[in-house]
């Protein structure tokens, strides 16, 4: 049997990146060349490799099937985005059969059988998904949330059936949906954003010409879910649409073996790749630029986004693995959102990352943007100028656009937005006005025409008339107590009745009562000096605390939880 070999990078294949009015049209055009997508193993064996030619030929003969099934012009079809062949070829066969298709989450590490088929459940219903496609080991799951959904069809892709005759398949056209993208926060109730084929390919563009700077000699490596809107449409699908070859991990691996990232970044002379701040931590602290054979100075585009920057894991970072040629010039922070396709602002290339150092006092007073140092100073990341043709507005809360170095709620409008929460109006009316304006949902800043984002809006806490960030408490709890690790604190408030009260809960791994209560006392006591805050601080157990689909903590979930009261039972006995 041929040994397996990866598509080639081919500097000289054909290259093309805007111009293209759908992702069909990307792909066909991608088919003349021999880049391709290369799919990798839970221990980094290459496991498949297919030239765009090859995914084209499969999705196409796929899309008969699909329509062979009885699946009509723009159904809903939910394709649990496990990172293999079925996934892909299905996700852009629905492409050519005109079919929308919803990416789905895989179960959760820890979660049961219960809590996904809900969550399935709850997405299919969303979606009005006319059927739902995963893997064999998880269909009886599937079929259970496609009873309680409504849903007529829930197989693997391989039961589909043969198409009888050739179908004619009518290509799909610019305002056509492409995908229904879950928010990465989907929980009880599930909100999908519907993005047009016009949308991506806006984006793609941007991102890819303005952004990325993309050249033939690029290939995109990732380890990213491909149910979440940075692991889809940042290494699926704008890669293919600059023809570049794409390697593919699943998560699992990647949480297991952090350092198989960086040995595909290495082997196959990947160039651009992104993380949030937990993935650079966790190979700093699991290796360096020491290990034999380890190359990554060709590694041009370290993006980072889907969270807060945190200046010291990235710091960590560019200095363990220098010896391999890593440069901390090659980070690029981005600032986007799945109602605008993916990215929206990326900082400029060969810079490094830019933090302004602000006055955290002056910030929580009235909003204003002043340099800070010593204790109650934090660093901001700039993220860069918004992508030509889209524009972006910082907006007070009466609605006005405040100058730069005042924080406010950022919006934005282009023609890389979402066209709707699939048939979900008032939630569209609630970000989407009449005029194209998008409320992202986010504060931030401008200083130099680029964005800053300092936080979610609804995370904001509101403690004796001051703003108080949820992050700087966290960051200085984990940074200064002990024992913590990033991901280990969760900070929001509660109505009671003296007031609002600040809650800090913090994930225990010992089971000691005299290591738990000096735990409990230690971040108390660092909030009360670092920040002048009183914090009620709760202890709950390992791996306890809520993370969205793409990693990040859920505050608001875990907020839920605490006044469900379902940490009690996270108390030792």
């Amino acid at each position: 049997m041929a040994a397996l070999n990866p598509t080639p990078t081919a500097p000289d294949r054909p290259f093309r990146m805007d111009g293209f009015a759908t992702l069909i049209e990307a792909l066909d055009f991608a088919a003349g060349g021999p880049t391709g997508i290369n799919l990798y193993g839970m221990r980094g064996e290459l496991a498949a490799a297919m030239t765009y030619g090859e995914l084209r030929a499969k999705a196409v003969a796929m899309a008969a099937r699909l329509l062979a099934a009885g699946l009509k012009t723009h159904d809903r079809v939910g394709l649990v985005a496990e990172t293999d062949a079925d996934f892909v070829v299905a996700f852009f066969a629905c492409q050519y059969a005109r079919l929308t298709p919803a990416p789905l989450p895989l179960p959760a590490p820890l979660g049961g059988r219960h809590a996904y088929v809900e969550q399935i459940g709850r997405m299919l219903s969303s979606a009005k998904a006319a059927a739902v496609f995963g893997p064999e080991s998880l269909l009886p799951w599937l079929e259970d949330a496609a009873k309680a959904a409504g849903t007529k069809i829930a197989a693997r892709v391989a039961d589909l059936p043969d198409a009888q005759a050739t179908v004619a398949l009518e290509p799909p056209k610019a305002d056509d949906p492409c995908y229904v993208q879950f928010s990465s926060g989907s929980t009880r109730n599930p909100t999908g954003v519907l993005c047009t084929h016009a949308a991506l390919m806006a984006n793609a563009a941007a991102a890819t010409m303005h952004g990325l700077k993309v050249t033939p000699a690029d290939r995109a490596i990732s380890w990213l879910p491909l149910y979440h809107d940075m692991g889809l449409v940042g290494f699926l699908l704008m890669p293919l649409s600059a023809q570049m070859s794409i390697d593919l991990m699943p998560t699992g691996a990647f949480v297991r073996r952090p350092l198989l990232w960086l040995d595909l970044m290495s082997r196959n002379e990947g160039t651009i790749s992104y993380s949030p701040s937990f993935g650079y931590e966790l190979c700093a602290k699991r290796g360096d630029g020491t290990r034999e054979g380890l190359k990554l100075s060709q590694w041009r585009v370290a993006g980072c986004g889907g969270d807060m920057v945190r200046p010291g894991p990235l710091a960590a970072f560019a200095e363990r693995f220098a010896a391999a040629g890593f440069s901390a010039k090659a980070y690029v922070a981005s600032y986007g959102m799945a109602e605008a396709t993916l990215a929206l602002t990326m900082a400029p290339l060969d810079r490094g990352l830019v933090f302004d150092q602000v006055d955290v006092t002056r910030m929580e007073k009235d909003g204003a943007i002043v340099p800070g140092s010593g204790a109650r100073a934090r660093g901001f990341v700039r993220c860069g100028p918004i992508f030509p043709g889209h524009e972006l507005e910082v907006r007070n809360e009466a609605g006005a656009a405040v100058p730069e170095q005042q924080v406010g709620r950022i919006f934005v409008r282009g023609p890389s937005l979402m066209r709707e929460y699939f048939q979900d109006r008032p939630a569209t009316d609630a970000v989407l006005s009449a005029d194209g304006w998008l409320d992202t949902g986010d504060l931030g800043y401008l200083v130099d025409g680029e964005v800053v984002p300092t936080g979610r809006a609804k995370d904001l806490i509101l403690l004796n008339g001051r703003n108080v960030w949820p992050q700087d408490l966290e960051w200085t709890a984990e940074s200064e107590v002990g024992k913590l690790k990033s991901g280990d604190v969760a900070a929001f408030s509660v109505d009671q009745d003296a007031g609002e009260t600040l809650v800090v809960l913090v994930q225990a791994r010992s089971g000691d009562a005299a290591v738990r209560a000096a735990l409990v006392s230690d971040v108390a006591a660092v909030l009360r000096a670092r920040h002048g805050v009183e914090a009620q601080v709760e202890l709950v157990g390992h791996n306890a605390l809520p993370q969205t689909s793409s990693g990040k903590l859920s505050r608001s979930k875990a907020r839920a939880l605490f006044l469900s009261g379902a940490f009690k039972q996270e108390e030792p006995a």
